[in-house]
């Protein structure tokens, strides 16, 4: 088995791909770059782990890296960027960044079940996403949902993320998340 990059070289191709990616817009009226940046600042100024911190951060990285483009939901397609983010995050990073990446989505979806007027309170693109991604859960698949061992962790980052899209907000740069990063891929 061949090993993969180092730390430092995967955070820096991170760091890359927002840098080449992270103006894009996905139906909000933030940058993928600010949504990003919001949602970790939420995490982090709540005391989070370094680990949710980071997936907070990284939560939509799929959405730089899936071929549909940026209005692949205003044409009907759920570009599955929560399973793609994840299953790339996986080079560099253990379960407890990748893993509420991955459930982020789900996360919504069982809440929109959950919790009353959460649906109505989320924005239109998310609430078109969350057409396309199979609507709120049923009460089987959120009783399953509730036994994951992330569960707990994809709700917080899921709140962090309805939270991160304030036009105009001014937080940390992505390069102050640079050393955590790399901390959290040695640990893989």
């Amino acid at each position: 088995m061949t090993a993969g990059p180092s730390p430092e070289t995967f955070v820096d191709t991170i760091l890359a791909l927002f840098a080449r990616r992270g103006g894009d817009h996905y139906g909000e009226a933030v940058t993928q770059l600010d949504h990003a940046l919001q949602t970790a600042h939420h995490a982090r100024s709540e005391g989070q782990a370094d680990a949710l911190v980071a997936a907070a951060l990284l939560h939509d990285i799929g959405h730089l890296l899936q071929k549909h483009g940026e209005d692949a939901a205003d044409r009907g397609v759920d570009a599955l960027h929560e399973r793609i983010g994840a299953a790339w995050l996986a080079q560099g990073f253990g379960t407890e960044v990748t893993e509420p990446v991955r459930l982020h989505v789900d996360a919504k979806r069982y809440l929109a079940l959950r919790e009353p007027g959460y649906l109505e309170a989320l924005s239109p693109a998310s609430r078109q996403s969350l057409g396309l991604q199979g609507g709120p859960m049923d009460a089987a698949e959120a009783e399953a949902f509730e036994r994951l061992p992330a569960f707990d962790a994809a709700i917080r980052l899921r709140r962090y993320d309805e939270r991160g899209k304030a036009e105009g907000v001014s937080v940390a740069p992505f390069s102050d998340y640079r050393p955590m990063l790399i901390e959290l891929a040695r640990r893989g």
